[in-house]
């Protein structure tokens, strides 16, 4: 495949997830107002040899999956190599609507953020399908490695539990953000967000990476100041040592589950207060603010 045809092919798939969350059905919040879950999404593209994965094994643990593993799992029989994969990563900004109601919570999500966690991670795994699907009528073989049955969190010595494939160490490979002091994925479009990819046996231009390191885009890691996610998380999971993912987990997994069953009346878990009224709420930060947009 020339040059030429690889980029016509990344404009193509680029333009195939632009228009699924502009105007497919399930990109939708759920309830009676039926609003969009996301805004217009950010995309980017990582070759399958990319050195980063084999460095994740040592970074994240060795459970953690190479393009060419996860492909191989999908499509099993053969010996795929990571140069003939690429890795197609998307970011999905939460609306205006759903930051401006996060922002004034200072205990428990506001219901537009839960519904995204729930109704907005399936529309989420709807586009998972639907790029793979459309990859495939071109004669790609293609898979989302977190809808593979073997995907799985695992215990981790260094994070307390990680997975088998991260959607956010895709991003940052695909050159769509690097970490914050949250663990959270910072972005071009903010920290307010989702993520989504698939690997597919087409080689693709990747995506420059704007950065050199894995945290340069935040102000605590890269100046030293700014903590304003620590501030904002109500069980005080956040501290300069980093994320504390037991309290984290506890407040999102019990304590705002019972919340949003109570208040909301369905079955849900979420938080996210961190990720916004932030500097990096909605961009890449430049200094310290409000987080507003």
């Amino acid at each position: 495949m020339t040059t030429v045809e690889s980029r016509d092919r990344a404009e193509w798939i680029t333009a195939l997830i632009r228009n699924w969350v502009d105007t497919a059905p399930e990109n939708t919040l759920g309830g009676a107002a039926r609003e969009p879950a996301w805004d217009d999404p950010l995309v980017g593209f990582a070759r399958g040899d990319d050195a980063y994965w084999d460095s994740f094994k040592e970074h994240v643990g060795p459970f953690h999956w190479t393009p060419a593993e996860a492909f191989g799992l999908a499509f099993p029989g053969g010996s795929p190599s990571g140069r003939n994969l690429s890795v197609i990563s998307w970011i999905l900004p939460q609306t205006r609507a759903t930051k401006l109601d996060s922002r004034r919570e200072r205990t428990y999500p506001p219901e537009r953020w839960a519904r995204s966690r729930i109704c907005g991670e399936a529309a989420n795994e709807a586009l998972r399908r639907f790029v793979a699907a459309e990859l495939g009528k071109a004669g790609i073989r293609a898979a989302a490695p977190v809808l593979l049955p073997q995907w799985a969190r695992m215990p981790s010595e260094k994070f307390t539990f990680a997975s088998k494939w991260s959607e956010r160490h895709a991003a940052f490979v695909a050159g769509l953000g690097t970490f914050g002091l949250s663990d959270g994925l910072i972005t071009p479009r903010g920290k307010a967000m989702r993520t989504g990819s698939v690997v597919a046996e087409i080689v693709l231009p990747p995506t420059p990476r704007a950065y050199r390191g894995h945290r340069d885009w935040c102000l605590w890691f890269s100046r030293g100041t700014c903590r304003k996610c620590a501030a904002r998380c109500p069980v005080g999971a956040l501290s300069e040592r980093g994320h504390d993912k037991i309290p984290c987990s506890k407040h999102v997994h019990e304590t705002c589950k019972s919340y949003i069953v109570e208040r909301f009346g369905f079955e849900g878990y979420a938080c996210g207060l961190c990720q916004t009224g932030v500097p990096c709420e909605s961009r890449i930060p430049r200094a310290e603010s409000d987080g507003t947009d």
